[in-house]
């Protein structure tokens, strides 16, 4: 599987080129084109079960295989928002934490699973439930708006507003926690961080869903208006 990124940062297309018979699983909304001849499969990916984990997560119950016919193919991918995306190699050692709406596409060999985020809550949208990456192959992911890194030492802290997270090395440890008092808490905005402790790379989004909709929802006229 080779992936070539297009447009970013801001409507990044991620075109996929498969290997004749090669295949490659994604998020059930996260295809733009394909190919003729590639072949769609939809299923719960780890059974029933499997489905209602990453239902309980955030994402779809079901996910898409594409399969190329023997000439090989091509099946094109892009985040739900504006944003960016990128490839992490997994290497089938370390694994990799993704907040929910992150993952677009892997190959087979990359697996998912779901992690408890804590009591708190985690992720802007107050899900308590992270999605766990491991296996091996190109992993696929995108953000709302432009994607940045940064590479912690061991024992370093890093503060990150929830909203912003993409995702990090398991390597890290995390905890969710107020920005200050709780007068800081309720009244600066910032609502909860989490404060991370490297080891591992942490990956952040520029812009947040949760801050777009406390912006956004004021703007809609109500029915009496």
């Amino acid at each position: 599987m080779r992936v070539e990124l297009k447009h970013q940062p801001s409507y990044s297309l991620a075109v996929v080129t498969l290997a004749p018979n090669e295949q490659v699983k994604a998020e059930s909304s996260a295809m733009v084109s394909f190919s003729d001849g590639v072949n769609i499969e939809t299923k719960a990916e780890g059974g029933l079960l499997g489905g209602l984990k990453r239902a309980v997560s955030g994402e779809s119950f079901f996910q898409n295989t594409f399969t190329a016919p023997p000439q090989g193919g091509e099946v094109t991918f892009a985040p739900s928002l504006p944003g960016d995306m990128r490839v992490i190699q997994m290497g089938g050692t370390g694994e990799f934490l993704l907040q929910s709406g992150a993952y677009i596409a892997s190959e087979l060999g990359v697996t998912t699973d779901t992690k408890w985020g804590g009591s708190k809550g985690f992720f802007g949208s107050g899900s308590l439930i992270l999605i766990k990456v491991g296996g091996q192959g190109q992993l696929l992911i995108g953000c709302y708006g432009s994607m940045e890194e940064r590479v912690l030492a061991p024992g370093q802290k890093y503060n990150v507003d929830t909203g912003h997270i993409v995702g990090f090395d398991a390597s890290i440890q995390f905890q969710v926690r107020k920005v200050g008092g709780w007068k800081s808490t309720i009244f600066s905005g910032e609502g909860l961080i989490c404060q991370l402790t490297g080891p591992g790379r942490v990956l952040m989004q520029t812009r947040s869903e949760e801050a777009f909709l406390s912006w956004l929802i004021p703007q809609i006229p109500s029915k009496s208006n």
